[in-house]
């Protein structure tokens, strides 16, 4: 008996070393976000990452091997995330990162992964400089930037032909970004344009009262604002309570999305323009599709950050897949134009400077059954608001091209 057991021990022992490495392992993943800080954006958005990798390793996961997917809160603080990052990068052993959610903390996961050769598919983080001033070789970006979305709302913007305009955005990063892509663009088609006011309170500190008098007392005839969370529902109702924006344009960046207008409910800004998703009233079978997966695994509707966090995923699944390796640099090739599909229809990715032509809905604000929802809204294809290669070799660096 003792003899026969030893022989077994060795059978096994020789097949696991016959055995190929990579079905032995998973592919793991490492994701950084700021889920205590921003729940309402970030609790959709893990459900939806979660959706995806469960759709793909049910599939019989990438290369042969499951995805497994490491994730870390990064204390919405740049020095935190980039620790985080290092973590996971020399403890827990992953080559590809992704997530982050304030632009802040996008850039200096940007700037990690540049220096330490690291693939980054930044999910979320919008302001400009993560694929352009600031952009490098390892270094990609999931949603559509400031710039881009102000581009979406500039069309409605100038239509209203108003001179005079106030801005209002929250005193980081992302904030400053929207801005002066809003003062850019109008500049560049309304030459007589004037800000006449520019409130940028620090995030999630916003004094409502005082900043919706100095808007009032500047008496711009549009408003421009980039605010989202708990400062754009005070901003909104102490607007309302003093008919701030009777008589005036608002363009609003996001203020569409369910995790900011669903909180409001019967007091969401009737007329507001602003880019978002009306998840129940796109009528696409894509979209239709993805809800329906969704809800059924949930229970619950999408939100923005849903979609964000699934195509995260589904696009690191397609990169690693045309890659054929989860080497840095084919990944970084096979991330160039690579091609994918989603609940808002096809999207791929530029390699001049690793942006994703992932679009919006842009549309208004409107009360439906005591809620805010948009109405008369258009998706809007990222590739169409995009600047020229010239105008981006421009603004990238020569090195991350």
């Amino acid at each position: 008996m003792r003899v026969h057991a030893i022989v077994v021990v060795a059978g096994v022992i020789s097949l696991s070393a016959i055995m190929p490495a990579a079905a032995q392992q998973t592919i793991k993943i490492g994701e950084l976000n700021s889920y205590k800080s921003v729940p309402a954006f970030l609790d959709p958005y893990k459900k939806g990452w979660q959706m995806a990798i469960d759709e793909i390793n049910k599939a019989g996961g990438i290369l042969g091997r499951k995805l497994e997917v490491i994730s870390r809160d990064d204390g919405a603080n740049p020095g935190d995330a980039v620790r985080v990052a290092q973590e996971l990068v020399t403890e827990s052993g992953v080559n590809i990162l992704c997530g982050t959610f304030l632009s802040n903390v996008g850039l200096a996961v940007t700037e990690f992964a540049g220096r330490k050769k690291i693939f980054f598919l930044a999910a979320e983080p919008l302001t400009d400089k993560i694929t352009w001033q600031d952009g490098n070789h390892y270094t990609f970006r999931l949603r559509p930037s400031t710039y881009m979305q102000v581009a979406m709302l500039l069309p409605d913007a100038l239509k209203a032909k108003k001179k005079r305009w106030a801005l209002v955005y929250p005193n980081f990063e992302y904030g400053q970004s929207a801005a002066a892509a809003f003062q850019k663009l109008m500049k560049a088609h309304q030459p007589d344009v004037e800000f006449v006011t520019e409130q940028a309170p620090p995030f999630g500190k916003i004094d409502a009262g005082a900043v919706v008098q100095a808007i009032a007392d500047a008496k711009p005839g549009g408003i421009f604002s980039a605010l989202f969370g708990g400062d754009l529902i005070k901003f909104v109702r102490e607007g309302d309570t003093r008919g701030a924006f009777k008589g005036r344009v608002v363009v609003d960046l996001l203020g569409g999305e369910p995790e900011y207008i669903d909180p409001l409910k019967g007091e969401a800004p009737v007329g507001w323009i602003v880019t978002g998703y009306p998840w129940n009233e796109v009528n696409t079978p894509a979209n239709k599709a993805f809800v329906a997966a969704y809800q059924k695994r949930y229970h619950d509707y999408p939100r923005m950050g849903s979609v964000v966090g699934y195509l995260t995923m589904k696009s690191i699944a397609a990169g690693i897949a045309k890659a054929g390796s989860t080497d840095t640099e084919k990944l970084v090739d096979s991330f160039r134009g690579l091609k994918m599909n989603g609940p808002f229809g096809p999207f791929y990715f530029r390699a001049i400077d690793h942006q994703s032509t992932l679009g919006a809905f842009v549309g208004k604000i409107v009360l439906k059954n005591g809620h805010g929802t948009m109405i008369d809204f258009h998706y809007v294809d990222g590739a169409s608001v995009m600047p020229s290669d010239a105008e981006v070799r421009k603004l990238r660096p020569a090195s991350a091209r």
